[in-house]
């Protein structure tokens, strides 16, 4: 199926939920987070706060402005929020990156938690082959006093098994360590965050529905690895609409060896389709529920996190935007800013912003402005105009203000 690049854009863009469409028309509610999370199956989270903590920005950049603490109330469990109970519908796991995913999703990551002791990071890996007792005496803390972040474990098991000390000479790190192991393995889960945003672990039992439970990779049910595979390359291909292979894989960090034999089967069904687009060298595949709408009418701050931008390759294929994330590049190298935010309107990618939260000041502090070719006239810059009010409004900030120069470490 050969696809057009402005009908790739939009199919791109409602695949993600962008457009006038998805957004409601009164106050944003619980169920428009739960729709928005549920659609990307994958909201990547960092703990860069430059202008907000990065979760927090998809759903605006999708939604427009809404309570932040109902989002809080999805992940951290049940809460009241203007006057209503909102029940957890989001947990935290190794997904892309750090991510929150749909509890009911959780299951599908039952491999990686399996295979923690090979495809971990070194020191999850390490972890439990040179400190096994300390593993098993973290795990047993956090499940008999939990939910707890890393202080309090290492606070409670230096107040209760002090031999440890000096058995295993650990510090805060191998106790952090620890935990991150059996949080990868599925042994324990996250209950939320912390105001300071550290996380608390707990046992799964505490926190996850039984049906989950017995679906996951410890249950009397676990999902088979080629089923856990499919699911997770069908989510990813709902999620973009219009995806190359090495898309599908990166969603949810899926090696190739495992994600081949699930899009032959997924194209065998019919599921996904072959299709072509002239400014996209890679063979691609589309969703076959995708929809083409003949217009997308967007306009977004976009977080550099956002999965719609994940992808050097895909960003420049779909929008002939070349995006690159600089927090980590050093100051003088730095092309655009220290934490910079695509601006999405209409279907293009139009510009781009530097920007920093002043929150003693109360500003939205904008440190630079670039436009894309042929763009920045007088009605894109009145557009970006109001669409930086409505995030500083959304982040509880009283002004914005132009401060040239450069920003960030």
């Amino acid at each position: 199926m050969l696809v057009s690049p402005a009908q790739a854009r939009r199919i791109a863009l409602a695949a993600q939920g962008f457009g006038a469409r998805f957004r409601p028309r009164g106050t944003v509610r619980p169920h428009h987070l739960r729709a928005v999370a549920d659609r990307l199956g994958v909201v990547q989270i960092d703990s860069v706060n430059a202008v907000t903590r990065s979760h927090y920005l998809p759903f605006y950049s999708r939604l427009g402005p809404y309570d932040p603490t109902m989002l809080d109330a999805l992940r951290d469990g049940p809460g009241g929020v203007g006057g209503r109970r909102i029940q957890r519908h989001l947990v935290e796991y190794w997904a892309h990156e750090a991510s929150l995913i749909p509890i009911e999703t959780w299951p599908l990551y039952g491999v990686r938690m399996r295979r923690a002791r090979e495809e971990a990071w070194g020191n999850i890996q390490r972890i439990a082959a040179d400190h096994p007792g300390l593993v098993d005496s973290v795990l047993q803390v956090v499940t008999d006093v939990g939910p707890m972040t890393s202080r309090e474990t290492e606070a409670a098991m230096a107040h209760d098994d002090p031999r440890h000390r000096t058995h295993w000479g650990w510090n805060w790190s191998q106790v952090k360590t620890a935990l991150e192991h059996l949080f990868w393995t599925g042994q324990l889960t996250s209950a939320g965050r912390t105001a300071q945003f550290e996380r608390r672990y707990c046992a799964p039992e505490v926190l996850l529905p039984e049906h989950v439970l017995a679906r996951g990779p410890y249950g009397r049910d676990p999902l088979p690895e080629s089923e856990a595979t499919q699911a997770l390359v069908e989510y990813a291909a709902r999620a973009f609409g219009l995806a190359s292979e090495q898309c599908l894989r990166d969603y949810a960090r899926i090696s190739p060896e495992r994600a081949r034999p699930a899009i032959e089967r997924l194209v065998e069904r019919g599921v996904l389709v072959p299709a072509q687009v002239p400014t996209w060298r890679r063979p691609l595949l589309l969703h076959a529920e995708a929809a083409t709408p003949a217009r997308v009418r967007a306009r977004a701050l976009l977080s550099p996190f956002d999965s719609l931008i994940w992808q050097r390759d895909r960003t420049r294929a779909l929008f002939d935007f070349d995006y690159r994330l600089e927090i980590y590049v050093p100051a003088p190298k730095r092309v655009h800013g220290y934490y910079v935010l695509p601006f999405l309107l209409g279907d293009r990618l139009v510009g781009r912003v530097d920007a920093r939260s002043d929150r003693a000041a109360g500003v939205l502090r904008v440190h630079a402005r670039h436009w894309e070719s042929g763009r920045g006239d007088a009605s894109d810059r009145a557009e970006l105009d109001e669409e930086l009010r409505s995030l500083a409004d959304f982040l509880g900030l009283v002004d914005v203000e132009d401060a040239p120069g450069p920003v960030g470490p």
